[in-house]
C-alpha cells in the first residue's frame, strides 16, 4: 500500500563559513583601501601644503633652537608675496641638497647695507635709506658685518638672529625666489614651545 506520509522536503544547508585564507584575502583588500586613500590624502599634503623640517644648529637662538620640529608652509607664497620679517626655509645656495631656515630681510630690488651694528635698506619709499628696527627679535644684538648688497628682482637677503653664528647672506649672498621652500608656520616640538606663527612683516620706521 502506499505510504500515508507526505515526503518532507530537503533540509536547507547551512552556509559555509569562510575559510582563513578568504578572511585574509578580504581583509588584506580592506587594508589596501584603507592605505590608497590615506596615501591620496597624506601625498599632497606632505609634497605640496605642509613639510615637517628640524632646526639644525645655533643660528636662529633664541628664537628656534636646535632640534625643535617645524611645520612648513609650502602653499601660503603660492598666494602672497614673501614678506619682510617672514621666517623661512629655503635651500642653501652653494649647495641646494641642504636646507637652511633664516629670516627674510631685504626683498626684490633694494640694496641692503650691513655696517656699524645695523642694517640699512635702501628702496623706492626711502632713496636716502633706513635703518632697521629688529629689537623684537634681536634686542639689543648688534649686527656685524660689512656688507652692501643690491638684490635683483627675484632675490631676497636672508639672516639668522643669531647673527654672530650665522651662516646667511653676508657670506654666500642672496638666494632666489625659486630656492625658498616656504614659510615657518607651526613649531611642534617640544610640547612646550608648541606655538603657530603668524605672517611677522618688519615694518621700516
Amino acid at each position: 500500500m502506499p505510504s500515508s506520509e507526505e515526503p518532507k522536503p530537503p533540509a536547507a544547508e547551512q552556509p559555509k563559513a569562510p575559510s582563513t585564507v578568504s578572511r585574509l584575502f578580504a581583509f588584506g583588500g580592506e587594508l589596501l583601501h584603507v592605505v590608497i586613500i590615506s596615501l591620496a590624502i597624506i601625498i599632497p599634503v606632505r609634497y605640496f601644503l605642509i613639510q615637517p623640517f628640524y632646526v639644525k644648529g645655533a643660528s636662529m637662538e633664541p628664537n628656534f633652537y636646535d632640534h625643535e620640529y617645524l611645520i612648513i608652509d609650502e602653499i601660503g607664497y603660492r598666494l602672497h608675496a614673501v614678506s619682510r620679517g617672514d621666517i623661512v626655509v629655503f635651500r642653501y645656495p652653494n649647495d641646494p641638497s641642504q636646507f637652511f631656515i633664516k629670516r627674510v630681510i631685504g626683498l626684490p630690488g633694494e640694496r641692503v647695507k650691513v655696517g656699524d651694528g645695523k642694517i640699512t635698506i635702501y628702496n623706492q619709499e626711502h632713496p636716502d635709506g633706513k635703518a632697521l628696527d629688529e629689537t623684537s627679535y634681536l634686542g639689543p644684538l648688534a649686527t656685524g658685518g660689512d656688507r652692501d648688497t643690491k638684490l635683483g628682482p627675484d632675490e631676497f637677503y636672508l639672516m639668522g638672529d643669531n647673527r654672530p653664528a650665522s651662516l646667511d647672506s653676508r657670506v654666500f649672498g642672496p638666494v632666489p625666489r625659486t630656492f625658498i621652500v616656504g614659510r615657518v608656520w607651526l613649531r611642534g616640538w617640544p610640547p612646550e614651545k608648541m606655538k603657530v606663527f603668524s605672517d611677522s612683516p618688519i615694518a621700516l620706521p
